[in-house]
């Protein structure tokens, strides 16, 4: 015993901060305190690996991690307890094992519900934001907080604020729409709720990630007063109301500037205008973008420096590796220690916040979510966010004398969950949700139709190629790679690909071998067709590319041209072996290329054919279709993909009633079938509870209210259309089309109607700084109890610089029984007046503002007068 405190005081004397204690270990000390205490120990590496974020966990023996990290998005399999073992197992390393002891964050998605295996997933984004109804949103937020913080999750990388300015954007369905109103609302409802639970949210992505043609993380070259006015506000209100305390930054450039290293985005107006205290992290992958997409950096360092310059706090990558690129930066000098220092900082004073030092563990806190109210939430959630968009002759509700159904489309079995999902645990697809509803006293039958992707053209699969290499042969072709266009000389690089079907769009095929922008390859093997059916062979791609068959050019396409799908003249005869070989070459990168065969449509054929003749010896079909969108999935057409406008069509050729239910995150053009069906009903990604939900709504058990949270167009060349434009110079109308919307934003009818009456503002005139309250009275005039989603719009009369049309500044869902009236109020003050005059500040300019309230944009069924005078 004398040996060891005689051992314990030696040390003690070698430590002097450890014998007086170290403050920034003592709980009672001030946040700022403990931080400065804590940031003067640290070496400039310890410093940068504070600053380096993870998509991904340790390695098991943790020797990599010895200077610490920021935190890791650890890998969700498994239930919670093995979660939450597997989070703590990794926090002890960082807590016990590293030098200061300091702990990581663990991190995760939450858009609609956390990613993990048994959480549960709520409607996408998109179909939370048609709900209109903040108070719901609230509600999903705070069962998500409950199970991420279950889970042991500290930080989640939500909510999606972007606008969905262009509905052929892949990732419309992240956000919540296309009106920085609701957006703001709907991620102020989301980020609060998490963050009075001690979850760290995220805003993404800053400050606008779809460009020109709908296209994801296009450059942006929008002006300041743009930004100011549509962007910007929806952030600006999760962190001000919401209390978000990190941010993150998007992959495209701004101005010209990656959005990651500007320093007007995240030093002038977020850290200096807004004050924002908490700190900014770089989408994955997003700050070496400088580097291998803008062009704006030398190396990885030079990106990391950068992007610290320019007031990004944190680096977040996708593998451990990756910090070697970066870490020369921060200890050479190259990054002022006072930006370091900085945004090591921000790091700390989150976790000292958060509560991490003395509460590092996820284990240590019993579980409290309640699955079964949060799946009841969920259906609940997925009832309010159906947007029913027509109802032809009162086709809807089925409660009538329905003896049979047939129930159509890719999407009636799948119950797919949309991006950025968990897997759902117990989720319901809409087929079983309709036969539990309509039980044994209506016959439910199923065709699936056809598919989602194009009909029978597909990658040809490893299992039908052969090559050998290095004397063993193996499924696939030999690749040889060639860093120039022309194929010449020895190859770079040859293995053997499984399949050919790449798209190159951000690196090379092989980025230590080949330019990303310049370079060539010759696959060779043989294809061997199956002996169940004819095969077309071809090539999807671009820039140029040659087929051979047993030697015989079948395919010349040697021109550097734009991507697109031509099939060879000659039938593969099945079973055959045939000798191939495929040539690419890429000049300019962004690369793509395919291997595709198309097998004869008979079998879908006789899918459609079936479920044809399914619809005619129905009462009813319902026609379930949905998209093919998503992260990098952006479409330059907004009809349904397939074969999907052919079968509403046949289908409802039979006579059949016919009801169309959308499954999609975004707009769908129906010009080639609206007319010839009854209903159709828009379901978004409707999680988990989403099929028993779809089939109450079909049932009649309660009245859709879902509103469009963006304008569904006529045409794609009518894009980008949103309704809050500013006046146009001359006309709205093309030559051969109206420029407005096929479906307006706000819109979505009912099975019952409702009246409008009794406009008041109160006062009729007011002072600039004063708030007016417009109140009026809405009657549910129909037969059956539902919601109204009653919505107040603007428009400045007279004004310093050109304003909206008109702009949504209000909105409220309201439910009322038969014949139930309800008085509705709305508050307007500076926040819903005021504008950007020609200087860029904010005022509220004396005059005159038409005050409309209605059912969307355009069905204004109230209008009114509101007076600012000085």
């Amino acid at each position: 015993m004398r040996v060891l405190a005689m051992t314990l005081l030696l040390a003690l004397a070698a430590d002097p901060a450890r014998a007086a204690g170290e403050p920034y270990r003592d709980p009672d000390r001030p946040v700022d305190e403990r931080v400065a205490d804590l940031l003067g120990r640290m070496t400039a590496e310890e410093k940068f690996w504070q600053l380096f974020m993870v998509a991904g966990t340790p390695a098991d023996d943790g020797a990599r991690y010895t200077q610490g990290a920021f935190g890791f998005q650890l890998d969700a399999g498994g239930d919670r307890t093995a979660v939450v073992a597997r989070a703590d197992a990794v926090q002890r390393r960082f807590v016990e094992d590293t030098r200061l002891g300091i702990p990581v964050i663990v991190f995760a998605e939450a858009l609609h519900g956390l990613v993990h295996r048994d959480a549960t997933v709520f409607p996408q984004a998109i179909g939370l934001a048609a709900t209109f109804d903040t108070g719901l949103m609230a509600e999903v937020a705070a069962a998500i907080a409950v199970e991420t913080r279950d889970h042991g999750v500290r930080q989640v990388l939500s909510p999606v604020v972007n606008l969905a300015d262009d509905v052929r954007w892949g990732r419309v369905e992240e956000t919540y729409g296309a009106d920085p109103f609701l957006a703001a609302a709907m991620g102020v409802a989301f980020v609060r709720a998490f963050e009075q639970r001690g979850i760290v949210t995220t805003p993404k992505h800053l400050v606008a990630n779809v460009g020109r043609g709908g296209r994801d993380s296009y450059p942006i070259d929008a002006g300041e007063r743009r930004l100011r006015e549509r962007d910007l506000p929806p952030f600006a209100a999760c962190l001000a109301e919401g209390g978000a305390r990190s941010i993150m930054t998007a992959y495209n450039s701004l101005g010209g500037v990656p959005c990651t290293a500007s320093a007007w985005l995240n030093r002038t107006w977020l850290k200096d205008e807004l004050g924002f205290d908490g700190f900014v992290i770089s989408d994955a992958g997003a700050v070496g973008g400088a580097v291998v997409l803008h062009g704006t950096a030398t190396d990885y360092a030079d990106a990391g420096a950068r992007a610290l310059a320019g007031g990004l706090d944190v680096i977040f990558q996708t593998a451990f590796e990756h910090a070697a690129l970066f870490l020369p930066a921060f200890t050479d000098g190259r990054i002022d220690p006072t930006v370091l220092d900085a945004a090591v900082a921000r790091v700390l004073r989150a976790k000292f916040a958060l509560g991490l030092f003395e509460h590092p563990y996820g284990g240590d806190t019993p579980p409290v979510a309640d699955r079964a109210a949060h799946r009841a939430l969920a259906r609940r959630a997925a009832r309010a966010s159906v947007v029913l968009l027509e109802n032809r002759d009162g086709l809807l509700p089925l409660d009538g004398a329905v003896g049979s159904i047939a129930v159509i489309g890719p999407d009636a079995a799948e119950a797919r969950l949309g991006g950025y999902s968990g897997p759902g645990p117990e989720r319901v697809a809409i087929l079983a949700g309709i036969r539990e509803r309509f039980g044994a006293a209506v016959e439910v039958r199923h065709a699936k139709g056809c598919d989602r992707a194009p009909a029978g053209v597909a990658p040809v699969p490893a299992a039908a190629l052969s090559a050998r290499l290095d004397g063993v042969t193996g499924a696939g072709l030999v690749g040889a790679y060639f860093a120039n266009v022309d194929l010449d000389g020895a190859p770079a690089l040859t293995r053997l690909d499984p399949q050919v079907d790449f798209q190159w769009s951000i690196a090379s095929p092989a980025p230590d071998v080949l330019p990303g922008d310049f370079y060539s390859v010759r696959w060779t093997g043989e294809l061997t067709a199956p002996g169940n059916g004819a095969f077309a062979l071809g090539v999807s791609g671009d820039d140029g590319y040659r087929l051979w068959l047993d030697d015989e050019l079948v395919l010349d396409n040697w021109r550097p041209l734009a991507a697109g799908t031509r099939m060879a003249p000659k039938p593969l005869a099945a079973g055959r072996a045939y000798a191939i070989r495929l040539e690419f070459r890429s000049p300019t990168g962004n690369a793509r290329i395919r291997l595709v065969w198309d097998r004869e449509a008979a079998d879908e054929e006789a899918d459609l054919a079936a479920a044809v003749d399914l619809a005619a010896t129905s009462d009813v079909a319902v026609v379930v279709a949905g998209l093919a969108e998503g992260e990098f999935r952006d479409r330059s057409r907004l009809a349904l993909p397939g074969r999907q406008d052919e079968l509403i069509r046949r289908v409802a050729a039979t006579g059949t009633p016919t009801v169309v239910v959308l499954v999609a995150g975004s707009a769908v053009d129906p010009g080639a079938w609206v007319d010839r069906v009854g209903a159709v009903l828009q379901v978004w990604y409707p999680g988990e509870e989403g099929g028993p939900a779809v089939a109450e709504i079909l049932a009649g058990d309660a009245s859709p209210a879902g509103r469009l949270p963006f304008d569904v167009p006529f045409a794609e060349g009518q894009l980008p259309l949103t309704y809050d434009h500013t006046p146009t110079g001359r006309g709205d109308d093309y030559a051969d089309l109206t420029g407005r919307a096929r479906y307006p934003f706000g819109y979505g009818l009912g099975y019952t109607r409702f009246a409008y009456a009794d406009l008041v503002v109160t006062p009729p005139v007011i002072a600039p700084g004063d708030t007016a309250v417009i109140s009026c009275t809405v009657t549910n005039t129909g037969p059956r109890a539902g919601d109204e989603v009653v919505q107040l719009y603007l428009r400045d009369e007279i004004a310093s610089v050109a304003r909206p049309v008109l702009a949504l500044k209000g909105f409220r869902r309201v439910a009322l029984g038969a014949g139930e009236s309800r008085a509705v109020r709305f508050v307007l003050g500076p926040d819903e007046l005021s504008l950007l005059d020609r200087d860029l500040v904010r005022v509220v300019e004396p005059g005159d503002f038409r005050v409309m309230v209605g059912a969307s944009s355009r069905d204004v069924r109230l209008r009114g007068v509101l007076g600012v005078v000085r």
